[in-house]
This record gives structure tokens, sequence and C-alpha cells, in this order.
């Protein structure tokens, strides 16, 4: 959060602790932009599609940003994703944040189960895109109102995703490892359904202008985009701020601003006791006051 200077990501303001010396150290206080909703609030609310789709741009714009530094954020879900009144948009929680390249990549059991890639739950290792799959599980629910995946294990959640998109093609299977394309291999097929039918023109919004019915498929066809189970095939980031849908909010700065500085995540990489762990933060916010003594609160 110190490094990342974004719009479309949540502000630090400042961090400190009331506690004077190490011994002492019990708290850790973070103070953030304030923010009127998270996403779980708004996809209850009816939005037309200029406010669906300035969402979902603003998630990309912040994501590319991230992923412009090697973060993947991996924990993208509606309320990890803030909002205000005027319909702008910051991510925060990066908990789960990695740098593309470390191993802590492939721990499959970290992110929240319902917006989980499919690359995840099955222990492939994945790229940036993983938060695709997630942009696309959150745009969904805005459609249709409620979660597209409610599984509740691995299994379930495989087997969800499966039903509704159809089983994935041979040369997915291949990449898999051979305990797991056994295991998906003696699943039973499915065919999926057409996204015509899974997300019918009546669970878009009734805009009224005469374009309505347009924007309903550049909407179906961005979704459809995104939610490929197969990585090598889904959408990108970039291409996604180009899709029809999406690009009438384009801006070159918002899109393209400057990369975080990168982020040293081999503190994160070793192993440490919980006492160690102590100090690290105790340290980290010592520095965070040292440099911005003029926020501190009285």
């Amino acid at each position: 959060m110190k490094l990342v200077n974004h719009k479309n990501i949540i502000g630090l303001l400042n961090a400190f602790t009331p506690q004077r010396n190490l011994d002492e150290f019990q708290d850790v206080y973070l103070v953030m932009e304030l923010m009127d909703a998270n996403l779980c609030q708004v996809i209850q609310m009816d939005l037309d599609h200029d406010r669906m789709s300035y969402l979902l741009y603003q998630m990309l714009c912040g994501i590319k940003h991230l992923h412009s530094a090697g973060i993947i954020h991996r924990d993208l879900k509606p309320s990890n994703i803030v909002v205000k009144a005027d319909c702008t948009l910051k991510i925060l929680d990066f908990g789960l944040a990695r740098t593309a390249g470390t191993t802590f990549m492939m721990t499959p059991y970290v992110v929240t189960r319902y917006y989980r890639a499919p690359e995840v739950i099955l222990g492939m290792g994945y790229t940036e895109n993983v938060d695709i799959w997630s942009v696309g599980c959150i745009m969904g629910e805005m459609i249709r109102g409620g979660v597209l995946f409610p599984g509740t294990d691995h299994i379930d959640q495989w087997n969800k995703i499966i039903e509704q998109l159809g089983t994935p093609s041979p040369s997915f299977m291949q990449r898999l490892q051979p305990t797991v394309r056994n295991y998906v291999e003696n699943r039973p097929r499915y065919t999926g359904y057409s996204f015509d039918r899974l997300f019918p023109d009546g669970l878009f919004p009734n805009d009224s202008s005469q374009n309505s019915r347009r924007k309903a498929s550049e909407a179906r066809d961005l979704l459809s985009k995104m939610l490929v189970i197969d990585p090598e095939q889904r959408i990108s980031v970039d291409r996604a701020l180009q899709h029809e849908y999406i690009n009438v909010w384009y801006d070159a700065e918002e899109v393209d601003a400057p990369a975080p500085e990168p982020y040293d995540h081999s503190v994160d990489e070793r192993e440490h006791t919980v006492e160690q762990w102590k100090e690290l933060i105790y340290e980290e916010v010592m520095d965070y006051e040292a440099h911005n003594t003029t926020n501190i609160p009285r």
C-alpha cells in the first residue's frame, strides 16, 4: 500500500502504533481513505449499463496498475472492492497479493472460493489473468444478482463451473498434474450452456436508450471472454480495457499510470517466528512514522 499510488487502489494515509517500544508493541493502525460501501451492497442495486461498465473499467485499471509491478491480487471479491456514492471505485486488501513468479503463487487454498479461477482450484499455477476470472465472476454477479459458482468445497466448486461452462478441452486436461487430470477426466462430461442462456437479455438493465440490446450483447460478449476456463484462452487485462463495453471510459492517464515501485517480497518468502514477524512489522511502522511525522494523529 505504501508503494502503490493509483486512483483505483485504496490509499494509505497513515500507519502508526500507540506503543512506544517493541516490548509493549501490540497494535497497528492503518488509516485509509473513507469510502461509502463495498461492492456486496452495490450488487444488490439496479445498475444501469453506464454504472456497471464504469465500475468494471475502474477495476481493470486498478488491476493493470498492480500487474505493472508484477503484483497479482489473487483475492478479488466484492467485499475487497469499495465504492463511493459518485461511483468511484477502489481495490483494497492486499493480504494475499504476491509478486508473479514466487512460490507463494502456487498455494491454491488462500483465495475466497467463489471467485477462484479454475487453474487455482486445480493447482496448475497461474499468471496475471487469474484476476480477470475474478472480475468475470463479479460482473456475472452484478448481472445475475447472486454468486455464479457457490461451491461448498474445491470439488463442488469445480463441478459448479463445468456444469455451467462445460468440460474443458483435452489440451487443457493435458496441462494438469496426472492425479488431478485423472479426477477431472472421470467427471461426467458437460456441454455447458451458451452465454445467451446463462445471461439472457431479461437479466440486463432496461436502459431507456435504443442501444440497450446492443449494450446487453456487448456485456455478454465481455463476460464470455473473461469466464473462460482455460487461462491461455482468457482475455487479458489490456484487451478487456479495449473491449467495446469498457473502452467508452478509456483514459490513458488512468490506464497507463506510472507503475508502482517494485516491492521486495523476499521477506515474505522466508520463514519467521511470530516474534520475528512482530519485530519486522514494528520496524516497518517506525520507518513509516519517521517519514510521515506530520501526519501522526495526536
